[in-house]
C-alpha cells in the first residue's frame, strides 16, 4: 500500500487554467487529464490525500456532479485536509476523513503534518517532520521541511513522501525558521 498525496486540483474551475497557465483548453479536459492521472499511479489498495481545493466553482456546488467525480477517484482510502475552496458539498462526500490538519505515519520517517496552507513551524518540526501543503499553486515550492504537494508544481501528478523528501533536500531552508525555532538544527 502507497501513501499519495496532492493539493489544488481545482475540479470544475474554469478560471484556474488561465490563473496558474495550466495546459488545459476546458476544465472538462482538466479534470479528465487529473483523473487519469490519478488512475495511473493510485492503486486500488493505495490512500490518497487531498491537501485542500478539492473543487471550485459552480459545478462543486452540485452535489450529483461532485459524487460522480468523487466515485471517479482511485484507492482504497480517500481523505480531505480542508482548504479554502473546500464547501459544504465536497466536506460531505463519502471522505475517509476530513480535518482541518492532519499527522500522517508514512514510512520509516518522522509523520508528516499536512495543512493546505504553507506554516513556518509544526507539530514535530524539530524531530524532522515534514509539512505538506498547498494552497499557493506555483508560487512557491516550499523549502527544506515545507513542500508544495500541490498539482501546479508537480506536473499535474500525486506524489510520495520520497518524491516529497527528495524535493525536499534541494530546497533553501525558510529564511524564518530561526525566528520561530532558534535552537531547532535543519
Amino acid at each position: 500500500m502507497t501513501i499519495w498525496y496532492t493539493a489544488d486540483t481545482h475540479f470544475g474551475h474554469e478560471n484556474i487554467i488561465k490563473h496558474c497557465k495550466r495546459p488545459f483548453e476546458s476544465a472538462a479536459q482538466m479534470d479528465a487529464v487529473l483523473i487519469e492521472n490519478l488512475r495511473v499511479r493510485v492503486r486500488p489498495q493505495d490512500t490518497l490525500w487531498f491537501v485542500g481545493d478539492f473543487a471550485f466553482g459552480p459545478k462543486a456546488k452540485d452535489s450529483k456532479w461532485l459524487t460522480n467525480l468523487f466515485a471517479r477517484l482511485p484507492g482504497k482510502e480517500k481523505h480531505l485536509v480542508v482548504g479554502n475552496h473546500d464547501g459544504s458539498a465536497t466536506q460531505q462526500l463519502p471522505w475517509t476523513s476530513v480535518s482541518q490538519m492532519a499527522e500522517v505515519a508514512d514510512g520509516d520517517g518522522p509523520r508528516s503534518v499536512l495543512n493546505h496552507y504553507p506554516m513556518i513551524t509544526w507539530h514535530r518540526a524539530r524531530k524532522g517532520a515534514l509539512h505538506l501543503f498547498g494552497h499557493v499553486h506555483d508560487q512557491w515550492t516550499g523549502s527544506k521541511n515545507a513542500v508544495n504537494v500541490g498539482v501546479d508544481v508537480w506536473g499535474y501528478v500525486p506524489v510520495t513522501i520520497r518524491d516529497v523528501a527528495q524535493r525536499a533536500k534541494t530546497l533553501p531552508a525558510n529564511k524564518h525558521w530561526q525566528d520561530v525555532e532558534h535552537n531547532a538544527e535543519l
